[in-house]
């Protein structure tokens, strides 16, 4: 990708990082999202690690981020320093194209130079296995619970075998979940409408949801955030105006709409 820049993050940056990670992660896992305060958190935490953590910035805009904590893992009454990473955030437009990747990449050489035996993360088990992760149950690494699961993983850099036990995150993951921080957040963040669909839990890879402003025979227009564009319907898929959807971006193509939401609480 021409022009991406991986770079350390700055104060100047910060509005503009929040907000794109805001966007990242609206109505993904819920209604909403707790992510652009988490970032805030991270930064004022002393488990914080911004010799590794990095923004990608392309045509002078920030369109990725990366921000990693310390984290340990606990066996037998032993612990081994360990480092994870969370939010990684890409500007939804350019998901797909490589920003994540070369995020991921630069910043995991800097833990490995540091000496770090390895990272633990919870993510999504569609996407990390294909830059690398392993299973928690490869190396024997459960949550505090001793619970294991596939968003449980594991990326090994200098120590594999010491890549044991429980693990156990900064606390701050837990004060994100603040309801008096999310409301303090909410009166200066852009309002963006809060979805979720009736069956329950909202899980959606690779796709987003947007407003239909006008349809003109196979062109569907959407509003998604402030910007406009131009998609069309997928074979048994009949959109309205004035219908919220879920849509895909196509690179150099109209964008493709998947589903009619008729089912939003």
């Amino acid at each position: 990708m021409g022009n991406l820049i991986i770079r350390p993050e700055t104060p100047a940056d910060y509005s503009a990082t929040e907000r794109m990670v805001q966007r990242a992660f609206w109505n993904i896992h819920g209604p909403g999202c707790n992510e652009h305060v988490l970032v805030r958190l991270i930064r004022t935490s002393p488990d914080y690690l911004p010799q590794f953590s990095r923004v990608a910035e392309l045509d002078g805009k920030i369109v990725g981020a990366i921000f990693y904590t310390k984290a340990r893992l606990v066996e037998d009454g032993s612990s081994c320093d360990i480092v994870t990473f969370g939010p990684l955030a890409v500007e939804p437009t350019l998901q797909n194209g490589g920003v994540g990747r070369q995020l991921l990449e630069q910043t995991l050489a800097l833990a490995k130079q540091a000496g770090y035996p390895g990272v633990c993360i919870y993510g999504e088990p569609e996407y990390y296995p294909k830059r690398g992760f392993r299973s928690c149950r490869d190396y024997g690494v459960t949550s505090p619970d001793g619970s294991q699961f596939d968003a449980l993983m594991v990326y090994p850099l200098n120590e594999p075998a010491r890549l044991r036990g429980k693990l156990y995150e900064s606390s701050v993951f837990e004060q994100c979940d603040d309801p008096a921080l999310l409301a303090a957040a909410e009166k200066e963040f852009p309002q963006y409408p809060k979805i979720k669909i009736q069956e329950g839990f909202l899980q959606i890879f690779g796709c987003r949801f947007a407003a239909v402003t006008a349809v003109a025979g196979e062109e569907v227009t959407l509003s998604y955030w402030e910007l406009t564009l131009a998609a069309e319907a997928a074979p048994g898929v009949a959109p309205k105006p004035g219908d919220t959807v879920l849509f895909r971006f196509r690179p150099g193509k109209r964008c493709l709409v998947t589903q009619v939401c008729r089912n939003l609480l």
